[in-house]
């Protein structure tokens, strides 16, 4: 290799690499030593090992370069070469720097958070892929004769039966979380065997039959394969989404190209899977965070291979590697959970439409109450809007009506209308779904003597009460105490839970109703791997006649015995403080809503109100989503909110109150001395939840009615955060176009 000088060309490239940390800019490094000879040093998108200070880090090559600004003394080599190919294909390094410049996030994190865990680390575990599964010949005879009292294994065989050409190991977990014992046990009675990988297979098994309106929607999509056209595909509750995805999939795969799934939320990966599994025939790698390090590094490698035909993950999912990308599909786009709110602030469905855009091929957004951000971009013809608005099997949309909890006797949540209608829809042979976005016994334990109330010693905000486990439990921070006996300040007795949580109201059933089985579903109760699986299992036999949650049983989920929902509280959005609380409401209200009446019977929708005159509330009742998005548009452009515009808030926190406003007030006046210009900015102020794990907020919100003075102004302000005095005594970040002002 030539001397090097610093500024002058050398004979072997300068490799500049990104390394995880908070810094946007490259490093510089020479090849390394045992391949300093060698004609091709790792190629951008390899992941190396290199010395980074004191300690060593596994970067990403971005670039090769002839020169460096570093003196020849201070460069040194990479350690090594963790693979010999790229981890990171060229159309995701390009997706990964347009985000890096669009969220304003430093690149090493950026391609960090594109790889699986395993991966960033120096030496991943061995992937092992579990096998695929078919029957033996001795199988398909004791498949067709049946296993007697051995229940599991005869739906394995009969669902492994179902599929020749092999089925994922990871597939039966649909049918059981414990299917490891009886499959050993099938295989050492050589029933089944493991089947040979196979490439993306063309072949599909049939559905049903697609109404007109489903028919209309694959045809106006796949006519654009193989060019970049997004699409709105708005369909009510019910109308058959899932079926176009498949369909329109099942045309991706006969053109031996693979297909992208984003949904929001885990709980919704096993009801898909299963589809998916019983309608195509390739394997399909699930990416989400409730997987193991080995298993998600398994599926990533499985869809890089191209050997997965369809991806199927949450929101990360979108950085999965695709040499054949056909299609992408994002699920209920509208929902928040789409949106990472720590790290690296990306948006996974704008992300989908931008690689979408990059890759030329469709990308479909499907929701029944689309984001405003979305409808906006539909209405100015930016996205082609395919409408299904009728429900699949000629079900009728469920009705909706008000209950007024004011003037009525309610116990512990459930009005008597509200039971009333729940008796009559359990002895017709129907269930409830009932709604309650609040876990726990009771948001707040006060004393009614003396109105002592119990706060959370580290945040701006109540504890909790989680009675049958006797602890005060945060859920902002996660502090956790027992309950107390007494009040702290004045030693009485006379302690009061008020409000209702879903443990409450779920004890509040089993008096109300008990003979019939609740089933409770929040983050408290599905902590368990597999648990919320088989909770959904169970609702989805009959064996359970009341189903009660949370926000996680508000999307997409199909429960075709549900004729009457309730739901419980439905004031908690309508006077929020972030200017989304009332489109957020509308989507919740109304996704739940959904559940009702998507079988034979026609569904109910009760909703328990405080405030039943509210025009919002009215709308919905009577309007539809439609209507309300129509004039939430006109409020946004009114008061110049996005998606009337475009928004970045600069958060800060600290320790100590001051330090963060003091932080974000000189970022104020450094925009002002930059003069940018078409941009407005508002604050500093504190965070509407101030303090949170013992950490003080503040934040200072930029908007622009377009995106070039708003990015000017992040890239002026970007390298002062960097640096500035004010910044370094502060946990700063950037967020461009927020979803959550709190």
């Amino acid at each position: 290799m030539a001397v090097l000088r610093a500024g002058r060309s050398v004979s072997a490239p300068i490799l500049r690499v990104a390394v995880p940390g908070p810094l946007t800019r490259l490093f510089d490094y020479l090849p390394p030593v045992e391949s300093a000879d060698s004609p091709a040093p790792p190629v951008p998108g390899t992941r190396v090992l290199v010395p980074f200070g004191r300690s060593r880090r596994v970067a990403v090559v971005v670039q090769w370069g002839e020169r460096s600004d570093v003196a020849p003394q201070r460069l040194r080599p990479i350690e090594r070469a963790l693979e010999a190919s790229p981890a990171l294909p060229h159309d995701l390094m390009a997706l990964a720097e347009w985000a890096a410049g669009y969220y304003h996030h430093p690149l090493g994190e950026v391609l960090s958070a594109m790889l699986p865990a395993a991966l960033r680390r120096p030496d991943p575990p061995d992937t092992e892929e579990p096998p695929r599964w078919r029957l033996t010949a001795a199988g398909r005879d004791t498949c067709a004769a049946g296993i007697a009292g051995a229940p599991v294994q005869q739906r394995l065989l009969t669902f492994i039966g179902a599929h020749p050409e092999g089925v994922d190991q990871s597939a039966l977990k649909t049918l059981s979380d414990r299917y490891h014992a009886p499959l050993r046990t099938l295989q050492a009675k050589a029933l089944v065997e493991p089947a040979p990988r196979e490439p993306i297979a063309a072949t599909t098994r049939s559905g049903p039959a697609l109404h007109d309106a489903q028919s209309r929607a694959v045809t106006a999509i796949a006519d654009t394969l193989g060019v970049f056209a997004p699409f709105l595909l708005h369909g009510v509750t019910g109308s058959g989404k899932t079926e176009v995805y498949l369909s329109l999939i099942a045309t991706v795969l006969a053109q031996g190209r693979q297909a992208l799934v984003l949904v929001p939320e885990i709980g919704l990966t096993p009801q898909l899977l299963a589809r998916f599994g019983e309608r195509l025939a390739t394997p399909v790698a699930l990416l989400h965070s409730g997987l193991t390090d080995r298993e998600r590094l398994a599926a990533w490698r499985r869809a890089a291979s191209g050997e997965a035909g369809v991806v199927l993950g949450t929101r990360s999912a979108v950085f999965a590697p695709l040499p054949a990308l056909g299609l992408i599909i994002v699920d209920e786009e509208h929902d928040p959970s789409l949106k990472q709110q720590e790290g690296f602030r990306y948006h996974a469905r704008d992300l989908a439409v931008i690689r979408a855009q990059r890759a030329a091929v469709p990308v479909v957004l499907g929701s029944a109450t689309p984001s405003l951000e979305t409808l906006s971009n539909a209405r100015r013809g930016a996205y082609a809007t395919v409408e299904l608005d009728e429900r699949a099997g000629g079900a009728k949309p469920p009705r909706l009506e008000l209950v007024d909890v004011r003037r009525r006797r309610a116990r512990e949540g459930l009005s008597i209308p509200l039971i009333e209608s729940m008796q009559a829809e359990l002895d017709s042979g129907g269930q409830v779904l009932l709604f309650l976005n609040r876990r726990g016994w009771a948001p707040t334990l006060i004393c009614d003597d003396c109105g002592w109330t119990a706060e959370c010693s580290r945040c701006d905000a109540r504890m909790t009460v989680h009675r049958r486990k006797g602890r005060l439990r945060c859920h902002h921070c996660g502090a956790d105490a027992p309950e107390p006996t007494a009040c702290a300040d004045c030693a009485s007795e006379a302690l009061v839970h008020l409000g209702q949580g879903t443990e409450r109201v779920e004890e509040a059933l089993a008096e109300q109703f008990p003979a019939v089985e609740t089933i409770r579903i929040d983050r408290d109760s599905t902590r368990r791997r597999g648990a919320l699986d088989a909770k959904l299992k169970r609702v989805r036999s009959g064996e359970a006649g009341i189903l009660l949650g949370t926000q996680m049983l508000a999307k997409g989920h199909d429960f075709p015995g549900v004729t009457l929902v309730g739901v419980l509280d439905a004031d908690r959005g309508l006077f929020g403080a972030d200017f989304r609380s009332a489109e957020h409401l509308a989507q919740t209200v109304l996704q739940v809503a959904g559940r009702a009446g998507r079988g034979e019977r026609p569904g109910r929708v009760l909703i328990q109100t405080r405030n039943p005159e509210h025009p919002l509330l009215q709308a919905l009742i009577a309007q539809g989503y439609g209507q309300v998005a129509a004039s939430l548009l006109e409020e946004r452009a009114e008061a110049g909110f996005p998606p009337a515009a475009h928004m970045a808030l600069i958060r800060a926190e600290a320790p100590h109150a001051e330090a963060p406003e003091q932080c974000l007030a000189a970022a104020r006046e450094q925009l002002e001395a930059a003069g940018v210009v078409g941009v407005e900015v508002f604050g500093p102020a504190p965070a509407p939840l101030e303090r949170i794990a013992g950490r003080y907020r503040a934040q200072l919100a930029l908007q622009a009615p377009t995106r070039a003075p708003l990015h000017a102004a992040l890239r002026q302000l970007r390298p002062w955060l960097e640096e500035a005095k004010p910044a370094r005594r502060v946990r700063w970040s950037i967020d461009v176009d927020p979803v959550d002002l709190t």
